[in-house]
């Protein structure tokens, strides 16, 4: 790769110059048409009308047209997001034409699946996560959080809890992409101080080297999605999981920001605790720490936090706003004996509700830096996922989808055999059956594909719906084996330390690890938060 990012001389030099120089004499015509086939993605674009067209003429699902038309839709969906035929902002947008052109349900029905309270919520958490990345917040954090547990001579297994632990906390309130970008360069800062190649001393020191900044890596990209577990704001999923919840069971008790973290924040730690106590059995010796005191020490840390300077007014003033925030979070509904806030305005505000409006407030406060410049303005946002709120926004249309068409109905009775199973039977092959399809396509996909199968499901079945739906929804999140698991994969195997080896060797005791706790939490724990019921 060259130092412009493309491989060899000039990528698009290479396919334009045979056509320049007379390349019709070069390459023969048939050859030609299938390299400009391939280079268009022309297959992949067809490959969902394809698959929607042989779904229409040969799926039969008792006359059931609807059902098989929506069967279809789902397929042209999925394979664009998974083959990425077309940008993912235009594929999540496919349902806006589609659902109406098949007769799945109206344009205006549809429409209003792509913005309701919960995709507001993720708006104002983009937004807020813009203020904090422009103003290095969370590099001011992970600095002097892994400062401090630095140590002086350096202890490896204290190092990897100060990253780790810092990328677990942004990551509860910023989406699992926004926080692996945001702490990569974080963490690559500090391997940047050790050699690559074989100018690091002896054999056996640059081998602990190497093997520390796998660890660092892995734990970097584990953390971030582990951390986006315990809050709704951390992951996409558990923002799918409360739409869905709150379209398919209206009158179920809501899950809201305190609920959910309630019961997400204990599963993350827990499996956080293994992710650290694996890192340190298979990446940290006794040698690690003598190996990495010759290249960093806390005194560099401490330079590099200098160098940013004091904590100026704009920086307290977005703490200030975060921090509100979290409160009303919080405290919009508490417990029935004691509510919350939220019951002074009869309960018509939502999370997304405060968030938008503690946003709107990075709009008006100055940041005193400028004449007349706020904390945030709107060129600021120019790099807010779309993408992602397209992808949110298609995910409730689809599972609005699989409601009104009776595809739930019909594929939920592949799942009959779970009914009269016990806990331990039923929480951990739902969260089994999420956990492998998440391997293979995006976490945010994922959910919206089986929760609305375990939702039709429990009713088949005649249980809490939070049994299977939350253990789906986890298991969505459990995409540790693979670099396509996640974008947040992607980000840790580009850095260059890593390889598909060391995701499976290290995510697979995560994953049985919070299988198991799953298990325990949901029926006990869960028991309390959402009503379900223990049988064994």
């Amino acid at each position: 790769m060259d130092k412009h990012g493309s491989f060899g001389k000039g990528s698009s030099e290479d396919v334009e110059a045979p056509l320049l120089r007379g390349g019709a004499k070069e390459r023969p015509a048939a050859s030609a048409r299938v390299h400009a086939l391939l280079t268009h993605r022309y297959p992949a674009v067809a490959s969902g009308p394809v698959a929607c067209a042989a779904v229409c003429a040969l799926v039969d699902l008792g006359g059931h047209r609807e059902a098989r038309n929506m069967l279809g839709v789902l397929a042209w969906v999925f394979l664009w997001w998974v083959t990425g035929a077309v940008p993912l902002a235009v594929a999540s947008m496919a349902p806006l034409f589609l659902f109406p052109l098949f007769g799945v349900s109206s344009a205006g029905a549809v429409a209003k699946a792509y913005m309701d309270d919960v995709i507001s919520l993720v708006l104002g958490s983009f937004i807020l996560a813009l203020a904090i990345e422009h103003y290095q917040i969370h590099r001011r954090l992970a600095l002097n959080i892994t400062s401090l547990f630095c140590g002086d001579p350096v202890r490896p297994p204290l190092l990897l809890l100060g990253i780790t632990g810092t990328t677990f906390f942004v990551s509860m309130w910023i989406h699992n992409t926004p926080c692996t970008v945001m702490m990569m360069p974080v963490a690559m800062g500090i391997l940047q101080r050790f050699p690559r190649g074989g100018d690091a001393g002896a054999p056996g020191s640059q081998e602990e080297v190497q093997r520390f900044s796998k660890a660092v890596v892995l734990g970097v990209v584990y953390a971030s999605a582990i951390g986006g577990m315990a809050t709704l704001t951390g992951t996409g999923v558990n923002i799918i999981l409360v739409g869905m919840w709150s379209s398919y069971f209206p009158e179920q008790e809501p899950i809201t920001f305190s609920s959910w973290m309630s019961f997400g924040l204990p599963m993350a730690l827990i499996i956080f605790l293994a992710l650290w106590v694996t890192l340190c059995l298979m990446y940290c010796s006794k040698n690690t720490g003598k190996a990495l005191s010759a290249y960093l020490d806390r005194s560099h840390l401490k330079r590099e936090l200098g160098l940013l300077g004091p904590v100026a007014f704009a920086e307290k003033m977005v703490l200030a706003v975060f921090g509100g925030l979290i409160v009303l979070w919080m405290t919009r509904s508490l417990t029935d004996d004691i509510p919350g806030w939220g019951v002074l305005f009869h309960n018509n505000v939502g999370d997304g509700t405060v968030t938008i409006m503690m946003a709107t407030l990075l709009f008006i406060i100055p940041s005193r830096k400028n004449d007349g410049e706020k904390l945030m303005d709107w060129n600021k946002c120019s790099k807010i996922q779309w993408d992602i709120l397209l992808l949110l926004g298609a995910g409730f249309a689809i599972a609005e989808g699989f409601k009104s068409s009776g595809l739930t109905d019909i594929l939920s009775d592949g799942l009959i055999f779970l009914k009269g199973a016990p806990t331990v039977v039923t929480v951990p092959v739902a969260c089994i059956v999420s956990g492998i399809i998440t391997e293979f396509t995006s976490d945010d996909s994922t959910t919206t594909l089986v929760l609305p199968l375990f939702a039709e499901l429990a009713k088949s079945i005649d249980v809490n719906p939070a049994l299977l739906m939350v253990s789906g929804a986890i298991g969505a999140q459990l995409s540790y084996l693979l670099p396509t698991g996640s974008p947040s994969n992607v980000v840790g195997y580009s850095a260059g330390h890593i390889t598909i080896k060391d995701f499976v060797t290290t995510g697979l005791p995560l994953k049985v690890v919070a299988i198991a706790a799953l298990t325990i939490l949901l029926p006990s724990l869960g028991s309390q938060i959402f009503g379900i019921d223990s049988r064994s």
